[in-house]
């Protein structure tokens, strides 16, 4: 068995034939499952245990998912947060991803592939800590060692995934990354695990919090139908 499948999951749910189904096919994988049904159980159940990853709706009937994920961050919790829901549009992902989740799915889904994203969210959540170290390019600095990044002096406020995919750019500067390779790189999987309207909404959020002007980038550049690339700093 995995060292991670003996985690603790809370699952956000509201339909009851989903939760016995995502209990049950959960469990037989090696997690262990609490459900909350609405946003106020949720909070509750959050307040007595420690969880390993959230799986959470977005379509309650006393609120949200993303008010969940949002009290979740605020209260400075890392915790991998997987969305999981039928609301497939670009601005739902935008907030998701902009409110602290670190992935999003929608239904319907394959199980295997819900699968695999919650091992490589815990997988990244269970690794050792990054060698204390600063990345810098221009007026950008990474603070590895506090998990900060710094615009010309001032800290800006990033998704976790936000945050990983700036130092992956910030660790391979001037080169090419292919969206393949970003995808393979941010979610431990091959590229189908994530779709590239996902990573577009990650890219647009970076340009527009690091960017003078989000849609004439002068750092992470565009190189059409390859991929992307960080501007490397003139020496």
């Amino acid at each position: 068995m995995e060292k991670n499948t003996s985690a603790k999951i809370l699952l956000l749910e509201d339909d009851p034939g989903l939760i016995d189904g995502l209990s049950y096919a959960l469990s037989r994988n090696g997690f262990h499952i609490d459900v909350a049904s609405s946003v106020s159980e949720a909070f509750q159940r959050l307040n007595n245990s420690v969880y390993h990853l959230l799986i959470l709706d977005i379509t309650l009937p006393d609120g949200t998912g993303y008010e969940v994920c949002e009290k979740v961050r605020k209260s400075g919790s890392r915790v991998p947060i997987l969305f999981l829901t039928a609301l497939d549009e670009e601005v739902n992902i935008i907030r998701g991803l902009d409110g602290g989740g670190d992935d999003y799915m929608v239904k319907p889904f394959r199980l295997g592939e819900l699968c695999s994203r919650i091992r490589a969210l815990l997988r990244r959540s269970d690794g050792a800590p990054e060698i204390s170290t600063v990345l810098r390019s221009g007026p950008v600095t990474a603070d590895l060692a506090s998990g900060t990044v710094s615009l010309n002096g001032k800290i800006l406020e990033l998704t976790p995934a936000e945050y990983r995919l700036l130092c992956l750019f910030l660790r391979h500067p001037g080169q090419l990354l292919t969206r393949e390779a970003i995808l393979d790189a941010l979610w431990d999987g091959n590229g189908s695990f994530v779709d590239n309207n996902t990573l577009s909404v990650y890219i647009r959020r970076l340009r527009e919090k690091i960017e003078p002007v989000p849609s004439s980038p002068e750092y992470l550049l565009t190189v059409r139908g390859f991929g992307y690339r960080w501007k490397e700093e003139s020496k």
